[in-house]
């Protein structure tokens, strides 16, 4: 991992359609910028609480939302996905995925925006159930983390921490809506790179920015 104290810090929700929409963006600026910036990614935890339930409780919001992710950013909603939104009993909670990332990261943690990723895809293009177990193996056979243990550690308390220590920390950086990323010079100072979703090109833009202010 990049040791040096400049970091990205992305703040993302697994089941956030504009981060799945951003998704390609940070990917690509994470292959760009890996050698010169570490990169952390926090879970934001946008379904807690009294907002989790079955997808039909928001399912006519989230309709009317994504044909205009599609046309801004140039993902694709698959039909899968489609059919959970009509189908409605599907669970929704930030809980379990960013349990998950917590999880990754332990094993990979230079690779968390390609899971952050991973996660989205498999819940707007295929569907998945991100409240189940049995969701996740598929995804982290790619990365031959051992399902066993990968399972135990999603289902223990010390990883639930990790997940809400996460939430507390986008709470900190007063981050109210994703996506989001910040440049972390020190301790004291973040600067904001991404307040929503944003291109490739204005990414590249506002880091080179950050990067000239500091350098001043």
């Amino acid at each position: 991992m990049n040791n040096s104290k400049l970091e990205i810090i992305y703040i993302y929700d697994a089941l956030c359609g504009w981060c799945y929409g951003f998704s390609g963006v940070m990917s690509k600026i994470h292959q760009e910028y890996k050698n010169e910036f570490g990169f952390e990614v926090i879970s934001g935890g946008m379904i807690l609480g009294d907002r989790e339930g079955p997808i039909s409780n928001s399912a006519e919001l989230i309709k009317s939302h994504l044909p205009r992710i599609e046309e801004t950013t140039g993902v694709v909603f698959g039909e899968s996905f489609w059919g959970v939104l009509e189908e409605g009993t599907q669970f929704q909670s930030s809980e379990k995925p960013s349990i998950a990332l917590s999880v990754f990261k332990t094993f990979y943690p230079e690779k968390a925006v390609l899971f952050a990723s991973d996660l989205q895809k498999a819940t707007f293009i295929n569907g998945a159930d991100l409240s189940l177990d049995e969701s996740y193996i598929p995804l982290i056979d790619k990365y031959d983390i051992p399902a066993d243990v990968f399972l135990q550690k999603l289902n223990s308390e010390e990883f639930k921490q990790a997940a809400y220590y996460d939430f507390a920390l986008a709470k900190q950086l007063q981050v109210s809506g994703y996506p989001a990323a910040f440049i972390k010079a020190d301790d004291r100072n973040f600067y904001m790179i991404a307040k929503g979703y944003a291109d490739y090109e204005t990414m590249k833009l506002r880091i080179a920015n950050v990067l000239s202010q500091l350098s001043a």
